[in-house]
């Protein structure tokens, strides 16, 4: 594929290069906070934030307008910053709040880059083993410089399957049940509490599988370029393709994603059938 390149930013630094000392700096303040005394919230049953992933947003937010001053961005954790320019900045300070706040060193920081609602760049990086998981529309997968592929398995029975229940308590319990109906057809299930993390490793073949039920455009969008990047697939629960906004407009926790290789990927699919978790809100 030929893309256009991306803009320079006030610097003179590639967006790639301005994405990934932001990251990087982003991952070295939760770092630095990891496993501290900290002030969470429950923003609802399992979904918390803390001063960590305000301080994170701040910082990433700062940094990119500065580099950026005439880009959207889009983040968990502030109010959307519009623009008319087509370029759109999508943050998660911390995906996997949760682990971070219990003291499992499993969570990420995710940016990525869109234009004209098609994500161009993506990272991911986690922070506590130093893993910088990036991708440029055109330009290959790559985990801390070197290329990286999705896994080749063919059949969900020689797969590892990772997932991830969400807040959507009725989809999260079909999510269960259709494991359930897998089991023991699978090699094994891992719940990743991040799902940027799970669709890094999909990337990186560490994961021959990623489900979950209900994502918003921070969780997903960069995975999403890595996955297609790294010669793997990424659709809607039914199958459809992932989209950032919804009806026109960004929704959180609306987005399904299955991700692996195209085999794998078509394998689930033909063995998920009309399973009810494939069609959950989907209305249809």
């Amino acid at each position: 594929m030929t893309t256009s390149p991306l803009p320079a930013g006030r610097s003179g630094r590639t967006a790639y290069a301005i994405a990934q000392a932001v990251i990087r700096d982003a991952g070295a303040l939760t770092r630095a906070r990891f496993r501290t005394a900290l002030d969470v919230t429950h923003k609802g049953r399992g979904d918390v934030v803390t001063e960590v992933d305000r301080a994170v947003d701040c910082l990433m937010t700062g940094a990119l307008t500065e580099e950026y001053p005439g880009w959207g961005i889009l983040s968990e954790e502030s109010p959307e910053r519009a623009s008319d320019s087509g370029y759109l900045w999508i943050i998660d300070p911390i995906d996997g709040t949760k682990n971070f706040s219990q003291g499992l060193p499993i969570f990420a920081v995710n940016l990525a880059l869109a234009r004209s609602e098609e994500v161009v760049l993506g990272m991911t990086y986690s922070p506590m083993h130093d893993e910088l998981f990036a991708a440029e529309q055109g330009r290959g997968a790559t985990l801390n410089g070197e290329p990286v592929h999705v896994g080749a398995a063919t059949r969900v029975a020689d797969s590892v399957l990772a997932y991830d229940l969400g807040y959507d308590n009725a989809r999260a319990r079909l999510m269960l049940e259709f494991l359930l109906w897998l089991w023991p057809e699978v090699q094994s299930l891992r719940n990743i509490g991040t799902s940027a993390t799970g669709l890094a490793y999909v990337a990186a073949g560490r994961a021959d599988l990623y489900l979950h039920s209900a994502l918003s455009p921070w969780d997903f969008a960069p995975g999403l370029l890595l996955v297609q990047e790294a010669g793997g697939v990424v659709t809607e629960r039914d199958g459809s393709p992932v989209h950032l906004r919804q009806h026109g407009r960004f929704q959180p926790n609306s987005t399904g994603v299955v991700a692996g290789n195209l085999a794998v990927h078509a394998d689930l699919m033909a063995r998920a059938g009309d399973h009810p978790w494939r069609w959950a809100g989907l209305g249809g």
